[in-house]
C-alpha cells in the first residue's frame, strides 16, 4: 500500500477505550473467584471475537478494507498461534496442582503481562524493518523454522513435563523462598501465616525465613509470564509479516490474547478433537513466511514484480485453519492412539 494508517487519535482513543471497558467487566464480572463453566467461557470467548470483529468493521469503514483485511488476518493468525500456548498452560497448571477459578485468576494476570511484553516486542519488531529490507528474510526465516518446529514435532520428546522444576521456579525460589501450600487466592503469604501453619503441621517447612513467601500461584504464574514470553518470539514476527502497522499489528495481538482465559476453558475441554489444527497452523507460517520473503524480493531485486493482496492473504488464512478444524472432524485420532498419549509407559 502506497499509504500508511499511522496513529489516527480516534482509533487509537476507540481501542484503548473499548479494551479497557471490556478488561473491567470481565474483571468485576468475575470477581467471585467460582469455578468457570464452560457455558460461561464460551460466552466470553464470543463476545471477544465479536469486539474484534466490531473494529473490523470499523477499520473498514474509516480507514478501507486493505487495512481492515490486515487486521483481521493478523487476529486470525495470533489467536490460532495462541492454541499451542494454551495447551502448554494446562501442563502447567497440572504441574503445581492449581485447579477452577485459581486458573481463571493467573490467566488474568498473566495475560496482562502479556499485553505489556507484546507492546514491547512489536515497538521493537517493527522498528528493525525500517533498518534494512533485508531483515525481512530474518523474519521469513524466523517464522518458517517456527513452522517446521510444528510441522515436525521438534521438541517434542524434550518437552519439559513437570513444570514445577523449571528454571523460573528455581530462580523465583533463589529471590523468593517458597511456602509450598495454596492459601487461597493469594500469590504471597505473611511470615506469621507460615508460623501458624508449621507449628500446626511440622511437615511442612521452608528453606529460610523471610518476610513474605511464594505460593505455587505465585510459581505458577512466573512460569506462564516466561512461557508466553517464549512464545512471543514465534507468534509476534508472524504478524508482523502479515503487516508492518503497529496499530494493526498491537491491536490484532490484544484482541487476541485478551480472549485467550475464556478460550482457555474451552480448548482444555476440546483439546482432544483438534488433532489437526497444529498442522494447519504450521502451513500458515509457511505461507506468511514465503509472503514476506516475497516482499522482501520485491524491494531488493524488483523480482517476481506480483504481491499477495491483503485480501487474498486473509481468504488463504481463514481456508487453511478452516481445513485443520474439518480435517480434525473427519478424521479423528483413535481412541487406542489417545490412551496411549494419555498414560505413561510401563516399565519393563
Amino acid at each position: 500500500m502506497e499509504h500508511h494508517l499511522g496513529f489516527p487519535p480516534e482509533t487509537i482513543a476507540i481501542f484503548v477505550a473499548v479494551v479497557a471497558f471490556s478488561v473491567w467487566l470481565d474483571l468485576r464480572l468475575h470477581k467471585d473467584s467460582k469455578d468457570i463453566s464452560i457455558p460461561n467461557a464460551v460466552a466470553w470467548s464470543l463476545f471477544w471475537i465479536f469486539l474484534a470483529i466490531a473494529f473490523f468493521f470499523y477499520l473498514k469503514i474509516h480507514h478501507g478494507d486493505d487495512f481492515a483485511d490486515l487486521f483481521l488476518a493478523g487476529y486470525i493468525l495470533e489467536k490460532s498461534l495462541s492454541v499451542d500456548n494454551l495447551m502448554v498452560f494446562v501442563a502447567i497448571f497440572a504441574s503445581f496442582g492449581i485447579k477452577g477459578a485459581l486458573q481463571h485468576r493467573i490467566l488474568y494476570f498473566g495475560i496482562l503481562g502479556a499485553v505489556v511484553f507484546r507492546m514491547l516486542f512489536i515497538a521493537f519488531g517493527t522498528s528493525l524493518f525500517g533498518l534494512s529490507t533485508w531483515i525481512e528474510f530474518v523474519f521469513a526465516a524466523i517464522v518458517a523454522w517456527t513452522g517446521w518446529k510444528m510441522l515436525s514435532g521438534v521438541g517434542e520428546n524434550d518437552e519439559i513435563e513437570d513444570y514445577s522444576d523449571h528454571w523460573s521456579v528455581r530462580l523465583t525460589e533463589k529471590l523468593v523462598p517458597i511456602f509450598p501450600r495454596l492459601h487461597g487466592h493469594h500469590f504471597l503469604v505473611k511470615h506469621s501465616h507460615v508460623q501458624t501453619v508449621t507449628a500446626q503441621d511440622p511437615s511442612v517447612s521452608v528453606s529460610r525465613e523471610a518476610l513474605v513467601y511464594a505460593t505455587p500461584m505465585l510459581l505458577c504464574l512466573v512460569c506462564i509470564e516466561v512461557s508466553d514470553i517464549i512464545f512471543a518470539f514465534d507468534s509476534v514476527p508472524a504478524v508482523i509479516a502479515v503487516t508492518r502497522e503497529p496499530l494493526l499489528v498491537y491491536s490484532a495481538v490484544i484482541f487476541a490474547i485478551l480472549g485467550l482465559r475464556s478460550l482457555y476453558f474451552v480448548l482444555a475441554a476440546a483439546q482432544q478433537y483438534l488433532v489437526h489444527l497444529d498442522k494447519a497452523v504450521a502451513a500458515l507460517l509457511f505461507f506468511i513466511a514465503f509472503k514476506l520473503a516475497l516482499q522482501a524480493s520485491n524491494h531488493l531485486f524488483h523480482w517476481p514484480g506480483w504481491e499477495i493482496s491483503s485480501n487474498l492473504s486473509l481468504m488463504i488464512i481463514l481456508g487453511t485453519l478452516a481445513v485443520g478444524v474439518i480435517a480434525s472432524l473427519l478424521f479423528p485420532e483413535k481412541k487406542e492412539e489417545v490412551e496411549n498419549a494419555s498414560s505413561p509407559e510401563k516399565p519393563d
